[in-house]
C-alpha cells in the first residue's frame, strides 16, 4: 500500500528538481509550481519552508548522502538526488516531521518521478540516517575546523569557504558561512512623502512630493494597527537612516498594500546605509549608475526635494524599467532613466553626487536567496571585477571639482571591494584619474570598518544582521 504525497512535499520536491535540473531560480519555480498546483495558505508556507531550507542545505544533505550511500551524488539519478536532498533536509534541519513520514514520503516521491527502481536506496540511506543521526549531526555539522568541514557543516561552495579563510580569517569566515543560513531581516524603507490616493494621478511622473506627510512614525502605527509586529530600526551608521522600519513575524496583508501604494518600499538597512554614506542635499544633481531596481534613486530623490535632479542609468532593459517603475509608484521628481552601460556613457561631467553601486556577486546578501550561493563562482568574480573597474574610473570622471562618489557592493570579496577602490587610487597616482581623496569612514564608525581597507565600511550579516554591503566614498579635491 503506498502513501498519498502531500501536497506540500509534491510542490517542494518540484521546486527543487527545476532549480538543480533546468537552473531555474528558486523563488520564481516555487511560484511557477505552486500556481500550477493551485497550493495556497498553510499548506503553501510549509512548502516554501521545505524547498527553500533543501536548497539552501544542499552541500550538507549531498555530503550526508555520499557517507550513508558510500557512491557519490554524481552518479545518482536527478529525481533521486531531489528526493534524498528534501528528505535528509527534513531529517537533519526540519522540525516536527515524524521520521516514518520523511522517509515515505521521498520514497513515493521517486516511484512518482519514474524512478521506482532506486526507491529502495533511498528508502535505505534514509532510514540509516535515522538511526545515525547523533554521529551525523556529530561529523557534519559541528566540524567546522578546516574550510571544507565548514563547506559541509555550513553548506556552501568549498571555494567560497576557502576565499573567506584566506581573506578574513577562520573565526569571520565561519561566523559568515552560519549566517548565510539565518533568515535574512524583513526592512522597509517608509516614504518621507506621499500623495494621498484621492491626489495621485496615474500619469504624474514629476510629483516626488505631493500630499500630506506620511513618515517613518505613521507607517509603524499603522503596520501595528494591522497586526504587524513592526519598530523603528537600528541603525549600522552612526546616522541612523530616519526612514527605516525593521518587521518582525508575519507580514500579512497589510505590507504588500502599503508597498503598492508607495508608503514602504523594501529595502535592508545595509542598503539603506548607503545612501547615508552618499549623504545627498536638497538642489543637488546626482547620478545613480547601475541604478536597477531604483531602490536607492528613490530613497535619493526624497533626499534631494523638489529642486534636485537624479538620472539614473541602467544597461539592463527590465531593470531600467523597473527604475521607472519605482518612479511612478513613489511619484519621483526630476529622475531620468537612461538605457546605457555605465562604463561607456557620453555624458558631461559636473555631478555633485555620484553612486555606483556595481553589480557584484552578492556574497553579502545569500541568505535572501537559497540558491545564490550555488551560482557563484571564482572565474564570475573576475568577469565582475573587470566590469567593476571599468565603471569606477568612468564614474571618477563624471563627478565635479568637491563632488562625492561613493562606490558600494552587497558583497564581501576583496577582488570586488577594496582591490577596486586600490586600483582607482593608482590611477589617480598615474594621472589616469581624476584628483580623489578615500574618506577615512572606518574613523566615523570603527566598529564597522573592513578589515582589509580600515578606511572603508564593510557590513557584514552575521555581525550586524543586515546585508553585507562594502561602502567606500571618495572626494574630488582638485
Amino acid at each position: 500500500m503506498t502513501s498519498a504525497i502531500a501536497p506540500a512535499r509534491q510542490l517542494a520536491f518540484a521546486t527543487l528538481r527545476q532549480t538543480f535540473e533546468d537552473g531555474a531560480h528558486t523563488e520564481r519555480a516555487f511560484r511557477t509550481a505552486a500556481d500550477g498546483l493551485e497550493i495556497d495558505g498553510r499548506e503553501r508556507a510549509q512548502a516554501q519552508r521545505l524547498a527553500f531550507g533543501a536548497v539552501q542545505r544542499r552541500g550538507t544533505a549531498d555530503a550526508a548522502s555520499e557517507r550513508l550511500a558510500g557512491r557519490s551524488t554524481r552518479l545518482l539519478d536527478p529525481p533521486v538526488l531531489a528526493a534524498l536532498r528534501l528528505g535528509l533536509y527534513e531529517l537533519l534541519f526540519a522540525d516536527g516531521t515524524p521520521d516514518h513520514a520523511a522517509v515515505d514520503q521521498a520514497v513515493e516521491l521517486v516511484k512518482g518521478a519514474g524512478a521506482a527502481h532506486a526507491s529502495g536506496l533511498v528508502n535505505a540511506v534514509l532510514r540509516r540516517a535515522t538511526r545515525e543521526r547523533e554521529q551525523l549531526v556529530a561529523a557534519l555539522l559541528e566540524d567546522d575546523s578546516t574550510p571544507e568541514a565548514a563547506a559541509v557543516a555550513h553548506s556552501a561552495p568549498q571555494w567560497l569557504a576557502r576565499m573567506w579563510w584566506g581573506e578574513l580569517g577562520a573565526e569571520s569566515a565561519r561566523s559568515l558561512l552560519a549566517a548565510c543560513n539565518r533568515p535574512a531581516e524583513v526592512a522597509m524603507r517608509s516614504s518621507i512623502r506621499v500623495a494621498p490616493p484621492s491626489r495621485r494621478r496615474e500619469s504624474d511622473m514629476d510629483a516626488c512630493s505631493v500630499g500630506a506627510p506620511v513618515g517613518r512614525d505613521a507607517a509603524i502605527e499603522k503596520l501595528r494597527e494591522a497586526g504587524v509586529e513592526a519598530a523603528a530600526a537600528e541603525g549600522v551608521w552612526p546616522l541612523a537612516a530616519p526612514e527605516q522600519i525593521v518587521i518582525s513575524g508575519r507580514t500579512g496583508g497589510a505590507v504588500p498594500e502599503m508597498i503598492a501604494a508607495g508608503s514602504l518600499t523594501p529595502q535592508s538597512r545595509g542598503s539603506a546605509a548607503v545612501i547615508e554614506v552618499l549623504d545627498p542635499q536638497p538642489g543637488e544633481q546626482v547620478l545613480d549608475l547601475c541604478a536597477g531596481p531604483g531602490i536607492k534613486t528613490g530613497q535619493i530623490c526624497e533626499r534631494i526635494g523638489d529642486r534636485g535632479e537624479v538620472i539614473s542609468v541602467e544597461l539592463d532593459p527590465n531593470r531600467a524599467a523597473e527604475v521607472a517603475a519605482q518612479a511612478v509608484r513613489l511619484r519621483l521628481r526630476g529622475v531620468s532613466v537612461i538605457e546605457a552601460d555605465a562604463a561607456d556613457m557620453d555624458m558631461a561631467p559636473g555631478f555633485d553626487r555620484i553612486l555606483l553601486d556595481a553589480p557584484c556577486s552578492d556574497l553579502g546578501a545569500l541568505a535572501s536567496r537559497p540558491d545564490a550561493r550555488w551560482r557563484k563562482t571564482p572565474k564570475g568574480i573576475e568577469r565582475l571585477a573587470e566590469i567593476q573597474q571599468r565603471a569606477l574610473l568612468a564614474a571618477a570622471k563624471l563627478l565635479r571639482p568637491g563632488g562625492t562618489l561613493v562606490y558600494a557592493t552587497c558583497t564581501i570579496s576583496r577582488r570586488e571591494n577594496e582591490d577596486q577602490i586600490a586600483a582607482l587610487l593608482a590611477a589617480v597616482a598615474a594621472g589616469e584619474a581624476p584628483s580623489l581623496r578615500l574618506d577615512d569612514l572606518g574613523a566615523l564608525a570603527p566598529g564597522l570598518a573592513s578589515a582589509l581597507e580600515p578606511r572603508c565600511l564593510q557590513l557584514r550579516p552575521d555581525r550586524d544582521d543586515t546585508t553585507g554591503f562594502f561602502i567606500a566614498r571618495l572626494v574630488r579635491d582638485d
